[in-house]
């Protein structure tokens, strides 16, 4: 059981990083720590995505000659890279939507800003 976990610690290590960051979106009234936890969300799930694409002693499939099991697939790498852009432009505009509510309500307090708009 153990080695067979030992086999796959990058498949537990995204589960490990997801948990902290759905705990951190879940447990943090702070905007500012929600949008981090999303980030560590964002990453573990990349990490997981990629991880499924190696294969252990392969090579690149790049400008070689074999059979196609001796090669790492090419894929979830390319869609890593996709998703790298769009989390980080995500980032991008909570941090932007952070700021303007601290600037219109003076707290970044999740259940102080749903008070403050619900009472007028």
């Amino acid at each position: 059981m153990s080695q067979q976990l030992l086999g796959h610690l990058n498949f537990l290590g995204a589960m490990v990083l997801f948990a902290v960051g759905l705990y951190t979106m879940l447990t943090h009234g702070n905007l500012i720590k929600k949008i981090i936890g999303m980030n560590i969300m964002d990453t573990a799930v990349f990490l997981f995505v990629v991880s499924l694409g190696y294969v252990r002693g392969g090579r690149p499939p790049i400008g070689a000659a074999g059979t196609a099991a001796g090669f790492v697939n090419p894929l979830p790498s390319a869609l890593i890279l996709t998703g790298i852009v769009i989390a980080v432009s995500t980032t991008a505009f909570a941090l932007a939507l952070a700021i303007k509510i601290h600037e219109n309500l003076g707290t970044l307090d999740a259940d102080e800003i749903v008070r403050r708009t619900r009472s007028g």
